[in-house]
């Protein structure tokens, strides 16, 4: 089933345009109808759902940011017509058209540009909205990256239906190239540093093990010292001087004089390893919990700052 998550990327759900009236809907259903959508195959999704996909859908509408960014990462973004709130990389995709946030769809602007497929994830995009669509003849597509192998699944997926198979293929082969690189980079190190990811302020929240960030720690050669079977644990700053991290990543929607003053902060516990040594570092949260190609960035970002002895000097 899809389900709701409500506090990931941005700290939670953002305010959208709630869905109209059934009347409303019942409109614009009429339009999308005059429009024709072309007859398919039908798909299973990556959640196991039947979907009568088009040969050739021409008018796409993402539902995520980050399927956004592989729509734009497979090279199909011609076909984009409209997008969520948040889609924001590459920089040319903040003048289409928006759909509401992934959590709040706006379901008559989605039906008023006439897709022939949606593109939704299931943490994140309700469910009662995918069926409102479906109910209106919408085609949805659902995704659901756990992990860098899921993302690279998704990517193929995508590409699958966007005909734009060989370009997939080519990102997710990069990515596991580059993959490797690191693991290659990585394989005499015997020292793994404790990390301490925060991507909340207040309060202070930190990531567990079913998580993005947690695998690129774990690939880039760190222990993340929040790991465990709640996703995003709860700290108090007692607690984190506890664990006594090596190293410190502060990642978070929050930007500027903020991110500064919780890194300030941290950096006053001179008792923890990582205010001794120096090793707090600001990081993109887009690169750590974004399920896109850019996760390898993240990692290849991350194992410079754990390990700059074999990385000669980190970023």
């Amino acid at each position: 089933m899809l389900r709701l998550i409500t506090n990931r990327k941005g700290g939670g759900p953002q305010p959208g345009k709630q869905p109209g009236l059934p009347a409303l809907l019942v409109c614009c259903a009429a339009l999308f109808f005059s429009s024709g959508v072309a007859s398919g195959a039908n798909m299973v999704d990556l959640v196991g759902r039947h979907v009568a996909v088009p040969d050739n859908p021409c008018r796409v509408v993402s539902l995520a940011p980050s399927l956004t960014e592989i729509v734009f990462a497979v090279g199909a973004q011609d076909r984009l017509v409209g997008v969520s709130l948040f889609s924001d990389y590459p920089p040319r995709v903040k003048a289409l058209p928006k759909v509401g946030s992934y959590v709040h769809l706006d379901l008559e602007r989605i039906v008023a540009l006439k897709p022939d497929l949606c593109l939704a994830i299931r943490d994140g995009n309700p469910r009662k909205a995918i069926e409102r669509l479906e109910a209106l003849g919408i085609p949805v597509y659902v995704v659901n990256p756990r992990d860098l192998e899921g993302v690279m699944k998704t990517v193929l997926a995508v590409g699958r239906i966007l005909r734009s198979e060989a370009e997939a293929r080519s990102v997710v082969a990069s990515m596991r190239w580059r993959i490797r690189a690191v693991k290659r980079k990585l394989a005499g190190v015997k020292h793994c540093p404790r990390v301490f990811f925060q991507i909340g302020i207040s309060p202070i929240v930190s990531v567990g093990t079913g998580t993005f960030a947690n695998e690129v720690i774990r690939l880039a050669g760190g222990i993340n010292v929040a790991r465990g079977s709640v996703p995003y644990p709860r700290f108090s700053v007692e607690q984190v001087l506890g664990l006594r991290p090596d190293v410190i990543l502060i990642s978070s929607m929050a930007r500027g004089q903020i991110f500064e003053r919780v890194k300030a902060g941290w950096e006053r516990w001179k008792e923890i390893p990582a205010a001794a040594e120096d090793r707090i570092f600001l990081v993109d949260s887009d690169l750590f919990d974004r399920p896109t190609p850019r996760l390898v960035d993240g990692l290849e970002v991350l194992a410079r700052i754990l390990h700059p002895e074999v990385f000669h000097g980190s970023p």
